[in-house]
């Protein structure tokens, strides 16, 4: 079948094109590349899964066998003699905030892991983590003016998200209704001549469509040919041509048209400006629906890859992003490492213990 790219406009005998042809040929260049840049996501986004899964997660299950190692050489050193008390007080700040970061990562937390945090903490692991979760939803309602409810029945990070999605969700219906209501006062008033003239164009690009389509029903319908072999084919067309308009697509339609050479291809050519332009309207709609499919693809792969928010990520670079997160990963495991020789020296783990010690000032300080 005729692609987006081939259905473009030729210049007539003036050899000079309306300003509202170029504006097809232009739309139909700018669906051609969003559907291959679509197509693209789609992919590549399970080849990057798959790469994840074989790549990433033996790192992955390194970095926390690692981190584990050097939790639990911390918990050894603070069981010995010959540390002093601002020592002990930062390895076991250190081990607190490893342990929190692993029990973080983690489906279920581990008990053995929640256990240490419990020892080496003033406050219980599920008590700190219900005092991170009230400060977020009051926070939340700050920032919202939504009310999440009493906050004991927030014990859990899913109960508070869910509680936001249900006020969210309440939120929006309401601005909705608003909406509706002011759509229906106004509905009742006169409309203006600039409203009068959306809806018509509206009407029109719809209609141009229907056309388009009605012409190719009227060859392709599989009831009106007798031959089974060419009834199959017109069967196959036919589909092709009702889901094309189901989804108001117009250049599929018009290269349907093409293929079965229902309009050759200076039929476009010979459109009349009015046509064209009602065919420029569907053509922008279908542009800007590929667009946000594009932008919600590409938001939907960095919020489950991890990634900070942001646009513009290619999708021929999925497999430079594996590289780079497998070459991250591997930095970590190998500082982890590095750590943890240092850690089987007590003279190492004291000067280690002063850098640590005055990292943690500066962070507190707001240095860093």
């Amino acid at each position: 079948m005729s692609t987006s790219r081939d259905i473009q406009i030729a210049a007539g005998s003036g050899g000079v094109l309306t300003p509202e042809q170029k504006r097809f040929n232009s739309l139909t260049r700018q669906i051609a590349s969003a559907r291959e840049t679509l197509l693209a996501w789609q992919e590549q986004i399970p080849l990057y899964r798959q790469g994840h899964a074989d790549v990433l997660g033996p790192l992955f299950e390194s970095l926390e066998a690692s981190r584990r190692s050097w939790v639990l050489a911390i918990d050894r050193h603070l069981a010995q003699d010959g540390w002093t008390k601002t020592e002990q007080r930062t390895m076991r700040e250190l081990l607190c905030d490893a342990v929190s970061d692993l029990l973080a990562e983690q489906d279920e937390p581990d008990p053995a892991l929640k256990a240490l945090f419990d020892q080496h903490n003033e406050v219980d692991y599920d008590t700190e983590q219900q005092q991170v979760r009230l400060a977020m939803k009051d926070m939340v309602e700050t920032m919202t003016g939504l009310d999440l409810g009493a906050d004991h029945e927030l014990d859990s990070d899913a109960a508070l998200f869910q509680r936001l999605q249900q006020e969210m969700a309440a939120r929006e219906a309401e601005e909705a209704a608003q909406a509706e209501a002011r759509d229906q006062a106004k509905a009742g008033r006169r409309k203006t001549v600039a409203e009068k003239r959306r809806e018509v164009e509206a009407q029109q690009a719809t209609q141009s469509v229907r056309e388009v389509y009605r012409k190719l029903a009227s060859v392709l319908h599989p009831d009106r040919e007798p031959d089974p072999a060419l009834r199959a084919e017109k069967n196959a067309l036919m589909q092709q041509a009702n889901d094309a308009y189901a989804a108001n697509n117009l250049l599929a339609l018009l290269a349907l048209q093409l293929k079965i050479e229902q309009v050759d291809a200076d039929h476009l050519a010979r459109a009349s400006a009015e046509q064209i332009r009602r065919y420029n309207k569907v053509l922008a709609e279908q542009l800007e629906e590929l667009r946000q499919e594009i932008l919600f693809t590409e938001e939907a792969f960095r919020q489950n890859a991890g990634l900070e928010g942001g646009l513009g990520l290619k999708p021929a670079k999925l497999g430079l992003l594996l590289k780079d997160q497998s070459r991250q990963l591997q930095g970590e495991i190998a500082a982890v490492k590095r750590e943890l020789i240092l850690l089987a020296d007590k003279g190492d783990t004291k000067r280690w213990l002063k850098l640590m010690r005055q990292r943690l000032r500066a962070m507190d300080d707001g240095f860093f």
